[in-house]
């Protein structure tokens, strides 16, 4: 799909801090990995958002790093590939997409019948509506994904809903994360949801301002955890009927085959995100 970025008169200078300011690193890093010849993900709009944000990303974020650069584009991969999966077969779904950022998932696997909707903070929320394009099957709701209004914005949750929560549920409080998932399991019924995970050693660093990323201190987060706890989400809703594993798809050279096969090795297994869908009866 070709599209071009909502006009624009000048550069737009996004206003984040905290864990808003966060979607521009993964921008930076996606963008970073499209530009490749040999790129792991096609993402021309992630390219072209990057040019029009007046926003310092490698004094900020850094230079392009090659291993967070090819990390980010196989995870947002190994998202795009479960929305296109559950699509397949109910391609007249919705996808909503909490904090989504200026991820640019639509644009790559839009079936031309799928519903899209994209849960955002307001600032978040409002700087996606300026830079990326218009398309009628695509909404944004600006609120947090705390306030579980946003399910009455599904409108027909019997043709299928898939939700995603890509690089978001870290940032939540652990009872949050299990009120979502357990309205999720209530209202969605033949639905799916896909997370990612971090693992306690990351959170706690965050917790104690220790970890950066150039000159951006990665704010607080207070959830994680381990592949080898994904069982224990069953408890959040008794209509959870599965949770298993999505695992990352092969990436380019030796760095990538250490990130898709680090579940295997323990000392590498904590340093790519933990992927997990989770399935409603």
């Amino acid at each position: 799909m070709t599209e071009t970025l909502a006009p624009q008169t000048a550069r737009v200078r996004p206003a984040l801090d905290g864990v808003p300011e966060t979607l521009l690193w993964t921008l930076w890093n996606r963008a970073c990995e499209a530009r490749r010849p040999d790129a792991v993900l096609h993402d021309p709009l992630a390219i072209r958002l990057v040019d029009t944000l007046d926003y310092p990303f490698e004094e900020k974020l850094g230079p392009p790093h090659p291993l967070f650069a090819q990390t980010q584009g196989l995870r947002s991969l190994c998202f795009d590939r479960s929305v296109a999966n559950y699509t397949a077969r109910r391609p007249d779904a919705t996808v909503v997409a909490l904090g989504e950022g200026l991820e640019t998932s639509f644009w790559r696997v839009d079936n031309g019948r799928l519903n899209w909707l994209s849960v955002e903070l307001p600032e978040g929320a409002e700087l996606r509506g300026r830079l990326l394009p218009e398309h009628p099957r695509h909404r944004i709701i600006p609120k947090s994904v705390t306030d579980l209004s946003w399910l009455d914005a599904i409108e027909d949750p019997s043709r299928g809903v898939i939700v995603t929560a890509q690089g978001l549920l870290m940032y939540l409080k652990p009872a949050e994360v299990r009120e979502i998932l357990a309205a999720c399991a209530e209202r969605l019924p033949g639905g799916v949801m896909v997370l990612d995970s971090m693992p306690r050693w990351v959170t706690k660093l965050t917790r104690e301002g220790k970890l950066k990323i150039g000159k951006l201190t990665i704010p607080p987060m207070h959830w994680s955890m381990a592949p080898d706890e994904r069982a224990k989400l069953h408890s959040a809703h008794p209509s959870i009927a599965e949770v298993r594993a999505v695992r990352l798809p092969p990436g380019r050279g030796a760095l990538g085959k250490l990130v898709q096969h680090q579940y295997r090795i323990p000392v590498y297994r904590s340093f790519a995100p933990a992927v997990t869908l989770v399935r409603f009866k």
